[in-house]
């Protein structure tokens, strides 16, 4: 049985001033999938990530044409704009902690949301830190700044963060640029957990773990998708065009 379409992206553009950085990209993520991006720097990646979430209300200079839906819903058409992004969480590459203690940076979004109960929020925290395989790490210093913890775990707090909005999907940008490869490898587990329960959008520069990770794997160059397809596929030599074999293999980017 075939999962149902939670993202449908059709020809989507995006610049910057007149720049172009993304021009007429389409594809689909269904639910419960780990969708990757692959690509070189500049190829539209993070611009991607940003239309979904609508971050081009926080940048005037950014143009978004094409249509994006989620749930089946255009998202120009949520007029709780907050709503979206609960739903979609984001985690970017390098770790921002707030400048709180670790409890307090994952409880701040429940309570912007309207939970005060001190129960609730418990759980919130607990359930995020352990989704985000962070918790038998913290759980006897959540009083701690979280600006203490080391890069590796923060980086696993701001996904626990993301999480407790409870997202139906998480975007993640580069998250192993600041961290080792045994953390790396944490999160990598951790991610093939959370597919479970929600659908989790990758962008990697790192080619071999999108072959670990993603069901699906799109291909960007110079702001184009070039190729989607089935990650096994596209790593067994099934491409359609011979720029994304040359990309996996390591000739350019």
């Amino acid at each position: 049985m075939v999962a149902a379409k939670k993202l449908e992206v059709s020809n989507l553009s995006i610049d910057y001033g007149g720049k172009t950085a993304i021009s007429g990209v389409s594809l689909t993520v269904r639910e419960h999938e780990i969708f990757s991006i692959i690509g070189p720097a500049n190829s539209g990646k993070t611009s991607f990530l940003k239309a979904i979430n609508r971050m081009d209300l926080f940048t005037s200079s950014m143009r978004v044409g094409g249509d994006i839906a989620f749930n089946g819903k255009n998202i120009r058409q949520w007029r709780n704009i907050y709503a979206l992004r609960q739903s979609i969480g984001v985690v970017f590459p390098l770790p921002i902690g707030l400048p709180l203690s670790i409890y307090d940076n994952v409880a701040f979004a429940p309570r912007l949301a309207g939970i005060k109960r001190a129960s609730e929020l418990d759980e919130i925290v607990e359930r995020s830190l352990k989704r985000a395989a962070l918790w038998d790490e913290v759980k006897d210093r959540l009083k701690s700044l979280g600006s203490l913890l080391s890069g590796g775990q923060q980086q696993r707090l701001t996904i626990a963060r993301a999480l407790s909005q409870n997202p139906q999907m998480l975007m993640l940008d580069e998250f192993s640029i600041a961290v080792d490869p045994v953390t790396t490898m944490r999160i990598e587990e951790m991610l093939k957990e959370l597919k479970k329960e929600i659908t989790i959008i990758l962008v990697t520069n790192l080619v071999q773990q999108a072959r670990r990770l993603a069901d699906h794997t799109a291909f960007f160059l110079t702001g184009q998708c070039i190729e989607v397809g089935e990650t096994d596929a596209m790593f067994t030599g099934e491409v359609k065009d011979v720029r994304t074999s040359e990309y996996i293999q390591g000739r350019f980017g």
